[in-house]
């Protein structure tokens, strides 16, 4: 047959690169880095349902894992405080994706058992750069200076035992008891002082885990995640699986994730990333201002 003939006589070269491109394996999954708090259960309820899981493999940790996970290269995505964008290079945002802030989020605190002009030391959650800048911004800016700030685990009664006050951030901030400590919501006095809103995370992926892969399908798959997580049924389905566990109200766990926590990285949204990565560089609470670049 001419066909078998003219393949029989190809040079060596073409028939291995041939062979090559046929028995080439099918690219890995990118590797998701994520949090298991109630603030990004609609950020993930693809991932988590029946969604595009035989592209992604996922695992759970707090905010700054992620950002540890992405700068070890042993994950490819990452939902990252955002101030570790600030320290990890070759970085690319997905975009329009944030857990971001107009007013009070409810899951930023600072707690105390005194007014906030008699606070001396600050117990600082290690779960999260982000409020930990945020915190130390607010103080250096407009609370009376800088304090004196010791890093700890999120053990409230241990926090305050050894500190006038304490970051709390995510769950367990929800659940603190507000009728028994003063408490200082940081997104609310952020907005008060600035007139902008407030990011506390958002997708990052290694750029070197684009290579081969299409970053529109990789962000239409990020982006219908959230709406759907976002819809009025699957909504009702996290509210009644996340209310016990967190022995909160349904109505709290639904006013937070409705509007407490704003999910889409905006234009004033933009704004405000940029200003808390100008007053955390210039205070020397971050690296100087990165430029965001978008997958």
């Amino acid at each position: 047959m001419p066909g078998l003939y003219w393949q029989r006589n190809r040079p060596v070269c073409e028939v291995a690169h041939t062979i090559f491109v046929r028995i080439r394996k099918p690219m890995s999954r990118l590797k998701i880095s994520a949090i298991s708090y109630l603030n990004t259960a609609p950020l993930l309820w693809d991932f988590e349902h029946d969604g595009p899981r035989q592209d992604f493999d996922i695992s759970y940790t707090l905010p700054s894992g992620c950002a540890e996970a992405l700068r070890a290269g042993t994950k490819d995505i990452g939902i990252i405080p955002a101030a570790a964008y600030t320290t990890i290079p070759d970085l690319v945002v997905i975009p329009d994706i944030a857990i971001a802030a107009k007013s009070a989020v409810r899951s930023i605190l600072l707690v105390s058992n005194v007014a906030i002009e008699r606070v001396r030391t600050v117990a600082l959650d290690t779960s999260s750069m982000t409020s930990v800048a945020l915190t130390k911004i607010l103080f250096a800016k407009w609370l009376g200076g800088p304090r004196e700030y010791q890093p700890m685990s999120p053990d409230l009664h241990r926090m305050l035992a050894n500190c006038d006050a304490a970051l709390l951030i995510g769950d367990p901030a929800l659940q603190v008891d507000r009728e028994r400590y003063l408490t200082l919501d940081l997104a609310e006095e952020w907005v008060a002082r600035t007139g902008k809103s407030f990011v506390f995370a958002f997708w990052a992926i290694r750029q070197d885990a684009l290579s081969g892969r299409s970053a529109p399908e990789i962000v239409g798959s990020f982006r219908q995640s959230r709406d759907h997580g976002l819809s009025r049924d699957n909504l009702e389905m996290i509210v009644r699986e996340w209310a016990p566990r967190l022995k909160l109200s349904a109505e709290i766990v639904r006013n937070y994730l409705t509007r407490n926590i704003h999910y889409y990285l905006d234009p004033p949204c933009l704004d405000g990333l940029q200003l808390f990565y100008q007053y955390g560089s210039e205070l020397g609470v971050l690296p100087s201002s990165p430029q965001l670049k978008f997958a």
